[in-house]
């Protein structure tokens, strides 16, 4: 016996790859009898596990044990002596979980007797011994006669299945034919005849067995089978049918995909909106209730209370009402007069960067302990793509999940499906769709919070209405001593009653309206570009609809009162809740600074001079928050000031005029604009609006003042709603502009700049004058002269003449102002 190589990591017996032939030795017996030794071969199913697809594991679990049931098969049948058989290998086929015994033995019978009676005595055998041991440990498999020539390959993407695909190599077969060669194997479904088929190609039959067991043993018993019949001799080649063939569904929908792609989409939408929908309503909930902040659990609260706060002492915080002007306490009222009523509109909250809004709100939603929701504007137009901002609104709101990549993949199959159906299949969506979808999804999360702080404190009236029922009762009936003061006590106790229901009917009324949560909207518009503006218009019309439905109440926080313009558009019928917050008078702004320094242990009493300074900043919160802390840190309040005002001559040179001309051209409005402007405002503490806009470098061009405004160089004050006066954007940045504008380097250099617009402006309208004159001189010599009046051609010549003249002297002085700003220029330098 032979040994070869491991197949697929197996140690194989010798296997005989061509077909069996029959071999015939002459040996002399008696002198008369000849004995024919021949080769032979069976087939054992079910040693191995038939392998069902590619990936099928079971073939791991049998290969520490397969070289065991080899050896364990090839001692049974060792023990049959008929014909004086001899083993000469054995072959496994692993992927129909077989093995090919082949042997050699010696009968005088034919071929087909020995066979059959080989075949019966190694059944005998095997059933003598109980059975043959297979993978599983079973003694269920069984012997069966090779007929034909047997292929045992291992082609890994061919597997085994329950239909046979019988082809013809010759002559076709009859179903009768074949019924009966393929019925001992197992019971047959189906068995169709055969196909027509294309000329060249072999013509075939399907055989449909209910197992694959009996498909096996009948593909490895009857393969290379060789029929004689009447048109000649017909060799059969079996193969296995995949009931569905491997492509038959990716196929049809390639072939169909206006049917396809519709339906998928569809599930896949439907899958979405049953799945991750009320996962993200969930999860906006639990961001307004705190359910994930580790600072609202119980056990939390206990370690800090019983570890930091024993181990430091908390600082008690100064009292929040002498750290609030006037004005800032009359808007907190307005508002706090706003959340105590059922929402109706929205509440926008104007005023200048640093006059105290932020800090205003959030006091007033910490005196109102009401669940809320703070979207900040500022931060999402910081977002360098459309899917950074749809993933910061996401976080801010606690919506989640959120698959900002599936936005590029859908539009890739939109592009694909053009090409495919003719049409978009709509997956992909704009950004304007995606942030409606997740406001429409944080606006049920709202309302299911609202239901949820409702039924609460619904619980809570019933539990107290119940208590006082209960105490009334027992009151009543301590009372009850005579029937005239039963009487008496009963009247009474009714209309107390009436009194009460009353009372806990508006109590119902007020605490319905603190169970509504609050939504506040920050910086909107506040240095957002013009490709965000889509996200404004989405919170606005969002706004609108928490408001009207009253699901929540709704506070817009802006610097310029001119952004409320999309917050009006949205709500159409209904105006809008105005609250204004100004900076302070001189007597807020020193209180709020003395009593700063005095928190700080800082012990100043301010003199009349340093009271003047401390009213050049103004009430703008910022500068004297910056004032105090620049006092605290050792400065005196004059060096404080003044240090103040030159970081903000620095910043507001860059701002407005940009760091060279490269980067003026990116600026919104021309650097002429800009110092005509700052040089009103740094004599005057207003300028009126239209009286700007009439002369150069406006010229009625209102875009450059609103970009000011919003870069907070300026503010646009209005009177009846329209703009009556311009001011500086801050306080202090009236003596900003006075030092920027009394600086002689940068004053002359801009003076010259300036003066060379205007020189070039009175050129041309010079020539242009002077190219009309020429043309009316060719008129007039042309037209007779008349001894009535002057002619048009002769006024409009002396209008011509005044105008170029006004322009001529113009030019001459601007020229000579240059001439004098050079000189001072170069000795300046």
């Amino acid at each position: 016996m032979f040994r070869r190589g491991a197949l697929s990591g197996f140690t194989q017996y010798r296997v005989f790859r061509s077909p069996p032939i029959s071999r015939s030795f002459s040996t002399v017996k008696e002198d008369t009898e000849v004995v024919q030794e021949r080769d032979g071969c069976v087939f054992i199913d079910s040693v191995f596990p038939i392998l069902l697809a590619r990936f099928d594991i079971r073939r791991h679990f049998v290969k520490p044990y397969q070289d065991t049931l080899l050896t364990n098969l090839k001692e049974r049948f060792s023990a049959v002596k008929t014909h004086s058989l001899q083993i000469i290998s054995l072959d496994p086929h692993f992927k129909d979980g077989g093995v090919f015994v082949r042997f050699k033995y010696t009968s005088p019978q034919s071929e087909d007797v020995a066979l059959k009676n080989i075949e019966e005595s190694m059944r005998n055998e095997a059933m003598a011994n109980g059975g043959i041991t297979t993978w599983l440990g079973t003694r269920k498999a069984n012997v069966w006669r090779v007929k034909g020539s047997p292929w045992n390959e291992d082609i890994v993407s061919r597997y085994s299945t329950p239909m046979l695909k019988v082809s013809f190599e010759g002559p076709d077969l009859p179903e009768e034919t074949l019924y009966n060669l393929f019925r001992p194997y197992g019971r047959i479904e189906t068995l169709s005849p055969p196909d027509p088929a294309p000329a060249g190609t072999q013509r075939f039959s399907t055989v449909a067995f209910s197992s694959v067991k009996a498909a096996t043993v009948a593909r490895n018993v009857i393969y290379g089978l060789e029929i004689p019949n009447a048109g000649g001799t017909t060799r059969l080649r079996i193969s296995y049918l995949y009931p569905i063939s491997g492509h038959a569904v990716r196929d049809w929908i390639t072939n169909h995909p206006r049917i396809s792609l519709p339906v998928l989409f569809f599930l896949i939408g439907t899958f979405t909106y049953t799945v991750f929908d009320p996962i993200r309503v969930l999860f906006v909930e639990a961001k307004l209730l705190d359910w994930f902040d580790l600072k609202e659990f119980k056990i939390y609260r206990w370690l800090r209370a019983n570890t930091l706060e024993r181990l430091y002492s908390k600082s008690e915080a100064f009292p929040a009402d002498k750290q609030v002007w006037k004005e800032r306490e009359d808007a907190q009222r307005a508002l706090q007069a706003y959340l105590s009523d059922v929402p109706s509109t929205v509440t926008f909250v104007h005023g200048p960067q640093g006059s105290g809004k932020t800090t205003m709100i959030a006091a007033t939603l910490k005196a109102t302990e009401r669940k809320s929701l703070v979207i900040d504007c500022n931060k999402l137009s910081k977002a360098s793509s459309d899917a950074q901002l749809v993933a910061g609104l996401a976080k801010q709101t606690g919506y989640w999940p959120v698959f900002s990549f599936m936005n590029r993949i859908n539009s890739l199959i939109d592009v694909a499906s053009v090409g495919l159906i003719g049409q978009k299949a709509g997956l992909s969506r704009s950004v304007d769709e995606q942030l409606k979808e997740i406001l429409d999804t944080v606006a049920v999360g709202l309302r299911n919070v609202n239901k949820r702080q409702h039924n609460e404190v619904m619980k809570k009236i019933q539990k107290n209405t119940k208590n006082e029922t209960k105490r009334d009762t027992n009151q009543v009936k301590e009372s009850h001593n005579e029937k005239a003061s039963v009487d008496v006590q009963r009247t009474g106790d009714q209309n107390n009653r009436k009194d009460t229901e009353g009372g806990r009917k508006d109590g119902v009324d007020v605490q319905a309206v603190e169970a509504l949560p609050i939504v506040v909207i920050r910086n909107f518009a506040g240095k957002t570009g013009s490709s965000r503006t889509v996200l404004l218009d989405a919170l606005a019309q969002w706004a609108a609809k928490l408001a009207e439905n009253q699901i929540a109440h709704v506070v817009v926080v802006s610097d310029n009162r001119e952004n409320s313009k999309k917050v009006a558009k949205a709500l159409q019928s209904k105006p809008l809740n105005f609250v204004a917050l100004y900076d302070a008078d001189e007597a807020s702004a020193l209180t709020f600074v003395q009593e700063k320094l005095q928190q700080a242990d800082v012990n100043v009493s301010l003199s009349r001079e340093e009271k003047t300074f401390v009213q050049r900043l103004g009430g703008r919160s910022v500068d004297l928050e910056s004032l105090v802390n620049k006092v605290r840190s050792g400065m005196s309040v004059k060096e404080a000031v003044e240090d103040i005002i030159s970081r903000g001559v620095g910043e507001l040179r860059k701002n407005a005029f940009g760091d060279d001309a490269d980067d003026a051209k990116s600026l919104p409005w021309t650097r002429d604009q800009a110092w005509m402007l700052l040089n009103l405002l740094s004599k005057n503490s207003e300028v009126p609006y239209h009286q700007v806009l009439l002369d150069y470098p406006f010229k009625g061009d209102e875009l450059p003042l609103r970009s000011m405004e919003h870069a907070e160089l300026i503010t646009i004050a209005t009177q009846d709603g329209r703009p009556s006066v311009i001011i500086p954007g801050k306080p202090v940045f009236r003596w900003v502009f006075e030092r920027l504008v009394n600086d002689p380097v940068f004053r002359a250099s801009q003076e010259i700049e300036f003066n060379n617009r205007l020189i070039s402006g009175a050129e041309v309208t010079i020539q242009a004058c002077e190219e009309e004159l020429l043309k009316l001189t060719e008129i007039r010599r042309d037209t007779p002269t008349t001894w009535f009046g002057e002619d048009a051609s002769s006024r409009r010549t002396q209008y011509l003449m005044k105008k170029m003249r006004d322009s001529e002297l113009k030019l001459e002085s601007l020229e000579r102002k240059n001439v004098e700003l050079k000189k001072s220029l170069t000795k300046l330098s």
